[in-house]
């Protein structure tokens, strides 16, 4: 078992690509660590730098106390699976599995244990005659899995395992992946595009943006606590709202409103307890509110009477346990001449509520929602870093 850690590691390529820029962190043993981000974030590139077969540029690589940036892949005592898990079509599961126990000259009764073992806790023992092109995707990827396994790696590192799957054996397969971290207790580096799969499984999630790590924390926190507007808007389904307004303060008073398509909605006192605030009165901000914070049921709406605001319900999508509304709010303060300001074109926000099943709001509908204030981000609008939660 082992810790992990990058110092100051970057990755460059010929021409000037930077592909991963001043990376830092510290993997304890047995963490469960996930690398988020879209494509060509960077993501795939530091697994690989991890695993030995790409070459760091600049900055050191420990795995435990060992310096590892000149070792040999082989010798790093960490096991990959790919995202096409990778088996060899001619063998057997159990020579499949077997294959790299052999090339090290491990015993054959070793070997018979090792692989038996791990058939045992991916519950493959019945499979281990048959060649690949007899199995299911979820079947092969459990054989890469116990590739893996049999060679009691420090580090498994992961790369999209799970993305060849249909979304029924992907949300299995998450959880055996999750159960087999318990069993095995050994350090899980997983890479992923999908924030639902980093979510669930891991114990840290580094969410990546270009080459650079924008936030490490738990679930949890980058769900509550997104310290920028990308953070905020790739964790979470659906994503959520960002909403162009204005700060201003009433003359003599301690309230903060803030200000949108002409509404004016009184911030919490506690989003400026410390006086965060000051500097952006009567300058434009970005306001992130997710879609479970605004309601159209008529308790919320009791709830929130100074925050709720009137919208027209554009597209309804039942989920089942819930739906969601596509909502646009725009100015309807009354133009001499203008029947609609939205029909002339005026620059309008789209929203997404997640409501109740029960929900009686339906597309063309105009209604009144409420929004949940406390639970509101304020975010700068040029660094699009966050000022307050």
């Amino acid at each position: 078992m082992a810790s992990l850690s990058l110092r100051h590691i970057y990755k460059k390529y010929p021409g000037g690509v930077t592909a991963v820029s001043d990376f830092n962190l510290e993997i304890k043993d047995k963490e469960f660590i996930v690398f988020v981000g879209p494509s060509g974030c960077g993501k795939t590139t530091t697994l690989r730098m991890i695993a030995g077969l790409e070459e760091i540029t600049e900055g050191e690589l420990f795995i435990g106390d060992q310096l590892v940036n000149d070792v040999a892949p082989k010798d790093r005592k960490i096991a990959m699976v790919f995202q096409n898990y990778a088996l060899y079509p001619h063998m057997s599961l159990f020579d499949n599995m077997a294959f790299g126990l052999k090339l090290n000259k491990t015993p054959k009764e070793e070997i018979k244990r090792r692989v038996e073992e791990a058939a045992r806790i991916l519950d493959i023992t019945h499979l281990l005659d048959r060649k690949p092109k007899a199995l299911s995707g979820g079947q092969k990827q459990r054989v890469a899995l116990g590739r893996a396994i049999v060679r009691n790696p420090k580090v498994f590192l992961l790369d999209e395992p799970l993305s060849n799957l249909d979304a029924k054996l992907r949300a299995t397969m998450r959880t055996e992946l999750t159960k087999l971290h318990k069993r095995v207790e050994t350090t899980f580096i997983y890479v992923t595009h999908d924030q639902v799969e980093a979510m669930t499984m891991a114990t840290r999630i580094v969410v990546m943006k270009d080459g650079l790590i924008q936030q490490v924390d738990t679930p949890q926190r980058l769900y509550d606590l997104p310290c920028n507007i990308f953070v905020a808007g790739f964790i979470g389904t659906p994503q959520m709202n960002f909403i162009n307004g204005t700060l201003t303060q009433p003359k003599g008073s301690e309230d903060i409103y803030f200000n949108f398509d002409g509404n004016s909605i009184k911030l919490p006192a506690e989003k400026n307890a410390d006086g965060q605030l000051k500097e952006y009165i009567d300058k434009e901000v970005i306001a992130g509110l997710r879609p479970e914070c605004i309601h159209d049921a008529p308790m919320q709406l009791a709830a929130f009477p100074e925050s709720c605001i009137t919208v027209d319900v554009d597209v309804t999508e039942l989920m089942g346990a819930e739906i969601y509304l596509y909502l646009d709010s725009y100015d309807r303060t009354p133009k001499e001449g203008v029947s609609s300001n939205k029909d002339m074109g005026e620059e309008h926000t789209r929203l997404i509520a997640r409501v109740s099943s029960r929900s009686t709001s339906r597309a063309g509908d105009q209604i009144k929602v409420a929004l949940d204030m406390s639970r509101i981000h304020i975010f700068d609008k040029d660094t699009e870093r966050c000022i307050v939660h």
